[in-house]
C-alpha cells in the first residue's frame, strides 16, 4: 500500500471518528500547562489532568495527531529510524473502553484500514513483576484476532509511567512489523530490532503509583494507544529507511543537490544527511512555537540542533544552507498554522544563528591557532611515517593510547616516537572538544588541523569527552520529569494556581497586558515562571508582585472551573494562545475577577490553600524573557 502523510493521517483520525472519538489539536511544543519539560515528547502528555481523572470539556473518547520533540537520544539521531522531532497518531479512552476495544480497534485500523497483513504482525505483552502480575489478558485478546503464540513475547520492560515520580501508569502491549521484504519468521525475536520494527503501542493505564512508592488500582483506568507517523509510512511504502518517505525526501534532495553527493552512496555520508535534515526540521518547529536560541533550556536545545545541523553541512561539504533546506517543512506541514504564520521569522532566526555560528568558528580558530600553538610537530620525516602507514593516523595514534594506558612501551616503538615527542604532539581530547563544542569545530576540521600541522589528535579522549557531555545532555532534557503537575500532588497543585495569581500580577503591577507566560517548571520546592519583558523588574516591582498575589491569597476567594469555547473564552478576557492549537470546548480556571486563564489544571478549589507566596529571585531567562522564581510556604 502506497500511501502519503496527508492520506496516514485522515485515514487514522476517520476510523476512530467512526469509533465515537472527538479529533483534538496537536498542541505546542512547548507545554502551556504542564511545566514539568521542556518539550512535548509524547501525544499524552498534554492530558495528563484528564488521565488523573479530571473530566475531559469533549468527553471520554479523543484522538489526534501531535507533534513531538525528543532529545533525549539526540546522539541515535543519524540511523534509519530515530527523529527529533515527529509525529505520534493516537487515541485515548478516559476511564471509558479497555483491553478488548482497544487492542481491537488497533488491530482493526493496521490490518482492515492499512491493509498490513497478520503474516507481518507481532506483540509483546507485560510478563509481570512485583506490582502487577503477567498481562496474559491482552495476549488472549492477541490469539483471537489472529496473532500466533510464537509471535507473542512477554517482557518485563512492558511498562509504562509514571510520567513524574507519581501517577498513572501500568503495561503496554506493543506491535511490531517485520520490516524486510522477506517472509517473516515463524517465531518472533524482540531482539532483532534491525528486522522488527514498532509501530503501535497500547498503553494499560491501570494503575497509579503513590507518595508511597505503593502500586493502587487506578478508580479510572485508560488506554492511551500512540503510533508513530514516520516509521508508519516507511512500513506501508516498504522502506526500510524512514528516511525514504515523503516527509523527508524533499529535504533530502535538497541535500543532494547542494552537496552533489547521492543519497545511499556512503555510509558515513548518509549518516550526516539524516542529521542534517533531521535537526533542521526540529529547529523550524520549535522556532515555530516560539522558542528562540539561547544558552538554557529549549533555547539552548535549538541552538545546539542549529548548530550540529551546520558542522554536519561542513562535514559534506555545504556551508550558507540552512534556510535553504528549511523551505520544504514549510511545504510538507502546510497543515501546521505555526509554521505557515511564523514563516519570516523561522528563517529569520535560523539565518542569524548560522551567522553567529560562523562568527564563533572565527573566533574558535584563534583559540586554536593559541591552543596548537603550543604544541611542538613532529619531524618531517617522523610524520610522514605515521601518514604513510598501512593503518590511518588515528589508528595508530589510538594505539599508542591504549599501550600508554597499559604502561607500556610498545606504542611509542612502533610508531618510532619518544613518550615526550608523544606528548608535546598530542592534542588531547580536553582540547578537541573545546574546539568542537565552545567553538564548533567539526571533528573533520580537528583531524585537519592537525595533519597541516604535523600535530597528533587523541581521538578516545576526544569521544570520552563527547560521552560526558551526552550525559549532561540527557540529564538536561530528561531530568525536567522528576516532578510537576504529573505528580498531581498538594504542593505542586498549589503552585500551580500560584502561577495563574502570578502572571495577573505581573501584567496589573507593569501595566501590561501583553505579557505571557514563556515557560515554567515546577516542582515540589518552588515554581520558575518566564514572560516576556524586556528589562529587569525593580525591587519595588517585585514587592508589589508578591504582595498582589498574598492579597489574593489572603481574601479566599474560590477558583471556578467552566467550560466553553475558545472564541468565548477569548470574549471573556481569558489568558490564552489563540493560534487555532485549542480544541472546540476548553476549561477556563477564574479566580475572582483577577484571573481567567484557559488551562487543564489541576488548581485549589480556594485561594487559601496556596499559603504564603514569596519570590527568591528575578532575572533573566533568555533575550526579551524574564524569568521569576518563587515558593509557597
Amino acid at each position: 500500500m502506497k500511501i502519503a502523510r496527508e492520506e496516514l493521517i485522515k485515514l487514522y483520525l476517520d476510523f476512530f471518528k467512526s469509533k465515537n472519538h472527538v479529533v483534538i489539536p496537536s498542541a505546542s511544543l512547548v507545554p502551556e500547562n504542564d511545566p514539568t519539560v521542556l518539550f512535548t515528547t509524547a501525544g499524552m502528555q498534554p492530558l495528563v489532568p484528564f488521565l488523573l481523572g479530571q473530566s475531559h470539556p469533549l468527553g471520554k473518547r479523543i484522538c489526534n495527531v501531535q507533534g513531538c520533540i525528543r532529545t533525549v537520544d539526540i546522539e541515535e539521531v543519524g540511523d534509519s529510524y530515530h527523529h527529533t522531532f515527529f509525529e505520534m497518531i493516537g487515541n485515548w479512552s478516559l476511564g471509558d473502553y479497555w483491553k478488548k476495544d482497544a487492542i481491537e480497534m488497533t488491530f482493526e485500523f493496521l490490518t482492515k484500514k492499512l491493509n498490513i497483513p497478520v503474516e507481518k504482525l507481532a506483540v509483546t505483552c507485560f510478563k509481570g513483576n512485583t506490582h502487577a502480575k503477567k498481562d496474559t489478558e491482552s495476549s488472549k485478546i492477541w490469539e483471537a484476532l489472529g496473532i500466533p503464540k510464537k509471535r507473542i513475547a512477554f517482557l518485563k520492560d512492558n511498562w509504562w509511567g509514571p510520567a513524574g515520580e507519581i501517577g498513572p501508569c501500568g503495561p503496554n502491549t506493543e506491535v511490531f512489523y517485520w520490516k524486510p521484504r522477506t517472509k517473516a519468521p515463524e517465531v518472533f525475536d524482540p531482539e532483532d530490532e534491525e528486522n522488527w520494527v514498532e509501530i503501535g503501542n497500547d498503553v494499560l493505564m491501570q494503575f497509579n503509583k503513590g507518595v508511597d512508592k505503593k502500586y493502587t488500582e487506578l478508580l479510572q483506568k485508560n488506554i492511551d494507544f500512540g503510533g508513530g507517523v514516520e516509521r508508519m509510512l516507511a512500513v506501508l511504502n516498504g522502506f526500510e529507511d524512514n528516511y525514504e518517505t515523503d516527509v523527508w525526501r524533499p529535504l533530502i534532495k535538497v541535500i543532494e543537490k547542494l552537496s552533489n553527493k547521492k543519497y545511499g552512496n556512503n555510509e558515513r555520508e548518509t549518516r550526516h544527511m539524516r542529521i542534517i535534515v533531521d535537526h533542521i526540521k526540529a529547529a523550524t518547529f520549535i522556532l515555530g512555537d516560539g522558542v528562540v536560541p539561547s544558552n538554557t533550556g529549549g533555547g539552548y536545545i535549538l541552538r545546539r540542533l542549529i548548530r550540529r545541523a551546520v558542522r554536519y553541512g561542513y562535514a559534506v561539504g555545504i556551508r550558507n544552507i540552512i534556510t535553504e533546506l528549511a523551505l520544504p517543512v514549510f511545504e510538507i506541514y502546510s497543515d501546521y498554522d505555526n509554521l505557515r504564520k511564523n514563516k519570516s521569522l523561522i528563517l529569520k532566526e535560523l539565518q542569524k544563528e548560522e551567522e553567529s555560528f560562523e562568527e564563533a568558528l572565527e573566533k574558535g580558530l584563534k583559540v586554536a591557532k593559541k591552543t596548537l600553538g603550543k604544541k611542538i610537530p613532529l619531524t618531517k620525516e617522523k610524520n610522514e611515517k605515521i601518514r604513510n602507514s598501512d593503518k590511518s593516523a588515528e589508528d595508530i595514534i589510538k594505539e599508542i593510547l591504549v599501550k600508554k594506558s597499559k604502561k607500556q612501551n610498545y606504542g611509542y616503538k612502533k610508531a618510532n616516537l619518544s613518550e615526550k615527542e608523544f606528548d608535546d604532539a598530542l592534542i588531547t581530547g580536553k582540547d578537541a572538544f573545546l574546539l568542537y563544542q565552545s567553538h564548533g569545530f567539526p571533528k573533520k576540521m580537528i583531524l585537519e588541523l592537525a595533519i597541516k600541522k604535523r600535530l597528533l589528535y587523541d581521538d578516545v579522549g576526544f569521544k570520552k569527552e563527547i560521552k560526558k557531555h551526552q550525559k549532561l545532555s540527557r540529564t538536561l532534557s530528561s531530568g525536567q520529569f522528576k516532578s510537576g503537575l504529573a505528580d498531581n500532588s498538594e504542593q505542586t497543585t498549589r503552585l500551580h494556581t500560584a502561577t495563574h495569581l502570578l502572571l495577573a500580577a505581573i501584567r496589573e503591577v507593569l501595566k501590561d497586558k501583553k505579557i505571557q507566560q514563556k515557560g515554567s517548571n515546577i516542582n515540589s520546592e518552588r515554581l520558575r515562571f518566564d514572560f516576556n519583558f524586556d528589562r529587569k523588574l525593580t525591587e519595588e516591582e517585585l514587592k508589589q508582585i508578591e504582595g498582589s498575589v498574598n492579597e489574593k491569597v489572603s481574601k479566599k476567594i474560590k477558583v471556578a472551573r467552566e467550560e466553553m469555547s475558545p472564541k468565548k473564552a477569548k470574549k471573556e478576557g481569558a489568558v490564552g494562545v489563540f493560534d487555532g492549537k485549542y480544541p472546540d470546548i476548553v476549561s477556563v480556571y477564574t479566580i475572582g475577577s483577577f484571573s481567567k486563564e484557559i488551562c487543564t489544571g489541576p488548581h485549589v478549589a480556594n485561594t487559601k490553600e496556596i499559603g504564603k507566596f514569596k519570590i527568591i529571585k528575578e532575572g533573566s531567562s533568555s533575550a526579551g524573557v524574564r524569568r521569576i522564581k518563587a515558593t509557597v510556604e
